[in-house]
């Protein structure tokens, strides 16, 4: 069918890849950071420039790395809003990733419409403080001048299509990214423009929301735009997965997230609603707590890295001769306890033992996310296999333990640029359906991720046996918070 491009604008960099049409193989790929400059103090700036975003994709887009591309694919960083004005200028930089600014925004929202189930039944989720909705109603509080030019809202993602295409008239978006607003519901498929109202103070325009194998367009060269979408959908799609898959992605807070064919409400808001990339649902269920457990536990220990943690963990026995370790050392989300510290429980002498704290740690984590898994279960979402992501899902104590935990199949994909790789699909299916050889309600068919396959095997039973000490520390220490 030809070539198509996957390119994924994440907070640090952009990368590409150039994909065969029909099969998804990798034939190039481009890599550059974003130009930021770093903030007071490190860490992640709240505010970027999107015109950082266009430098680095035409640097990693250098060398003739397009040549032949007949379809482009686009996927950037979720929970970013570029708010512009009524010529379609910046009316200040893009305001992206959690930013604690908002946090009184979000507590705001949540009453100004009645609380957490209100909006749950609204769009599908609760104001989180990286949402566009709270971000809106920190810069209506903060910088009324900025929101009231504020005439046109657009996510990363829809921005660079926009650019692409040379800023015409129509503006788009997909049904992923549209999801993670705040303000457009995975249920009805519909904007609730009241929302955008009640955050930003007047209304603003829109982006449409077009079809998953729908173009945004065509650019002056003639090179088609898919719709493009969030980086969590974009990945979602990269690796193929489909119902009865999830993905838990182990990031320094985790995520678990799985295909479904509806979208699900959620009065307690532990489930975000969003739509996937494929005109299906992915539901998703966070914890604050995942790696940044086992880098304190590591830290505590004295030993150097997370590899050594692991190989420590390994001279212990599942259940780390009951220690028990809650590893809520942010708060936690889920469950909602969002004032409370990590409980370590089950010291006897016998179990003081370096060793068996570092397993307790392991456990623990895959514990906490094994409950956000049971989230998705108790809501009629079926889960027959696991994927999962991030560096320390290679650690062999995470191996070791994840299936038994899980109750299920873990496959540990080899480490890929699945976002945009699922970008490139979404072009590959945009310009198949534009050609009359693809349907509109069947993406194209890609090689699978090349993955190490892990089966619970007859550590089930012991593995549940350690969960249900986990669930009862749990339940003793906060009792029906789950």
């Amino acid at each position: 069918m030809g070539i198509v491009a996957g390119l994924d604008s994440s907070p640090d960099f952009t990368r590409i890849v150039v994909c065969d049409a029909d099969t998804g193989a990798v034939l190039r790929q481009g890599y550059a950071p974003h130009p930021l400059e770093s903030p007071e103090g490190g860490g992640r700036p709240a505010d970027v420039d999107p015109q950082a975003w266009l430098l680095s994709l035409g640097e990693a887009a250098g060398g003739g790395l397009l040549e032949g591309v007949q379809a482009i694919g686009v996927s950037a960083q979720a929970n970013s809003v570029v708010p512009l004005d009524a010529q379609g200028n910046t009316v200040r930089p893009a305001m992206v990733g959690g930013d604690k600014r908002s946090q009184v925004a979000a507590a705001d929202l949540i009453d100004a419409l009645g609380g957490r189930e209100a909006w749950a039944q609204a769009v599908g989720s609760v104001p989180q403080t990286a949402q566009p909705v709270t971000k809106l109603r920190w810069l209506a509080r903060s910088e009324p001048e900025a929101a009231a030019r504020t005439a046109v809202l657009l996510q990363a993602h829809d921005w660079l299509v926009w650019q692409l295409l040379g800023r015409p008239v129509r503006r788009t978006t997909d049904r992923g990214g549209a999801s993670g607003t705040g303000y457009w519901s995975a249920a009805t498929g519909g904007y609730r423009p009241d929302l955008v109202e009640l955050a930003l103070g007047h209304q603003a325009m829109l982006p449409e929301v077009i079809g998953p194998a729908d173009a945004a367009g065509t650019t002056p060269e003639g090179l088609l735009i898919s719709a493009g979408t969030g980086e969590t959908q974009a990945a979602a799609f990269g690796l193929g997965i489909g119902l009865g898959d999830a993905v838990v992605s182990l990031g320094a807070s985790g995520s678990v997230m799985a295909v479904h064919p509806e979208a699900l409400v959620d009065q307690y808001g532990m489930i975000t609603s969003l739509a996937d990339a494929t005109g299906m649902h992915l539901p998703v269920v966070t914890t604050l707590n995942a790696v940044r457990a086992l880098r304190g536990t590591a830290e505590l220990l004295g030993v150097p890295d997370l590899e050594s943690l692991s190989e420590l963990a390994m001279k212990s026995t599942p259940g780390s001769h009951g220690l028990v370790l809650l590893p809520y050392l942010e708060g936690e989300r889920t469950p909602n306890l969002p004032h409370t510290a990590g409980t370590l429980a089950g010291l006897r002498r016998e179990s003081m033992r370096p060793e068996h704290l570092a397993r307790a740690a392991f456990e623990g984590m895959l514990c906490g996310l094994a409950d956000a898994l049971d989230v998705l279960r108790g809501r009629g979402v079926d889960v027959r296999r696991v994927f999962l992501l991030g560096a320390a899902a290679e650690l062999p104590a995470v191996q070791a333990a994840a299936p038994a935990l899980f109750g299920t199949q873990v496959v540990v994909p080899q480490p890929a640029d699945y976002a945009a790789i699922g970008a490139a699909r979404q072009a590959a299916w945009a310009l198949g359906v534009s050609q009359g050889t693809l349907d509109p309600r069947t993406p194209p068919v890609w090689q699978g991720a090349v993955a190490q396959v892990l089966e619970p095997g007859e550590e089930l039973a012991v593995g549940q046996a350690v969960r249900q000490q986990f669930v009862s520390v749990r339940e003793q220490t906060h009792p029906g918070a789950l």
